[in-house]
């Protein structure tokens, strides 16, 4: 898929806190939580955000390699597992469910965990227990750690 065969979705920090801190109201309550599990990279920021408004401090991350930069990898790699046996008590956390190969595969490791992720593509949506989103397929998400904001010159020019 090339840089302009889809749709761009652009997420500021404002937006991604709200949605996540909603998500995590929904996870109410608290006590039936061990911790949470981000699955990292992507998960990380919604992880810690879960975690803080949860009050949880068992926080953990599993790394798995499903992207290599744009483009998605046949099979997900795993680079680092979790302790817990089976995800029993944990939220396994992610910034979106896509094709849901990522969480397909966590799935097979993590089953009693209950899986959630601020946004979902349709493809994803029979991977994932709760999100908070829906994106369209064809949608590209540029997350903020994704971007940086800087100035831009006004359309007319500059005045003198």
């Amino acid at each position: 898929m090339s840089q302009h065969d889809h749709r761009e979705y652009f997420v500021s920090w404002e937006e991604l806190h709200r949605a996540t801190r909603e998500l995590a109201r929904r996870q109410l309550p608290a006590e039936q939580w061990q911790g949470v599990i981000a699955v990292s990279r992507g998960g990380l920021v919604p992880g810690a955000i879960i975690a803080r408004e949860l009050n949880l401090r068992v926080v953990d991350s599993v790394c798995v390699r499903s992207y290599n930069h744009q483009s998605q990898q046949a099979e997900p790699e795993m680079l680092k597992d979790v302790a817990t046996p089976d995800g029993e008590g944990y939220l396994v956390v992610d910034d979106l469910v896509d094709t849901g190969n990522t969480l397909k595969f966590l799935r097979k490791r993590l089953p009693k965990a209950k899986f959630i992720t601020v946004y979902a593509k349709p493809l994803g949506l029979p991977l994932v227990d709760d999100y908070e989103a829906d994106i369209e397929q064809e949608t590209w998400i540029h997350f903020p750690w994704d971007m940086h904001l800087h100035y831009i010159d006004p359309l007319a020019g500059h005045e003198s």
